[in-house]
């Protein structure tokens, strides 16, 4: 039986599509824009209440949501693909960490961008405001981390990991790559050999198209 992934390209959802990729899942992408307006949203509540991507429909009929748990489930349930250090790894502690820094530090902070509305109304000004100073927050996220993490190849070392992936999609959004790799030159490395790796770049070209930018 396959599992069934609401998502969009270029989303929250394409870690997973990543993982799920690489671990050799059959599963199938109900697309769903959300942030193009209510019909895009209504797609997911099917799935989730909250109407938000990505929802993970398990061959159980289960669902989970949220990237971050849906990834590190991922990695649990299928440890031979080797995407996430298991509970008695000396890495599991760091793992978990950042997996959970991202959606609580970065990945929260596209909720307003998309609609500054939903915080200051109509003011365009303020609109404004918002986005530059959420964009410095995010890139001030990244410096953090990127202070606080020692990569090899990898963020974790020398074995990729579904953080990885997580951090390679999340860095392509705003403030986009080129500042990414000002506030994160330890990370950047790393981010790009995940761009790079051969049995991805297919999938990135059809889920993920990279920006230089």
């Amino acid at each position: 039986m396959s599992f069934t992934l609401y998502g969009a390209v270029g989303s929250g959802s394409v870690p997973v599509e990543a993982a799920m990729t690489l671990i050799g899942l059959d599963y199938r992408v109900i697309e769903a824009v959300t942030w193009e307006g209510e019909a895009e949203r209504d797609k997911v509540a099917v799935a989730n209440p909250m109407r938000q991507i990505p929802a993970l429909v398990l061959p159980s009929g289960e669902t989970l949501t949220e990237s971050a748990a849906i990834l590190i489930w991922l990695a649990d349930a299928y440890p031979e693909a080797r995407l996430g250090p298991t509970i008695n790894d000396p890495r599991r502690a760091q793992f978990l960490r950042w997996m959970t820094f991202i959606p609580a530090a970065v990945y929260s902070m596209f909720w307003v961008r998309d609609e500054p509305s939903r915080l200051v109304g109509d003011d365009a000004a303020a609109q404004e405001q918002v986005k530059r100073r959420t964009a410095e927050r995010i890139a001030e996220c990244w410096r953090v981390m990127d202070s606080q993490i020692r990569p090899g190849r990898f963020l974790l070392g020398e074995e990729l990991s579904v953080l990885d992936l997580y951090v390679a999609v999340a860095s392509r959004w705003t403030p986009r790559r080129a500042r990414f790799s000002i506030e994160a030159p330890g990370m950047a490395d790393a981010m790009r050999r995940v761009d790079e790796l051969p049995e991805l770049q297919a999938f990135w070209s059809e889920r993920f198209p990279f920006d230089d930018a």
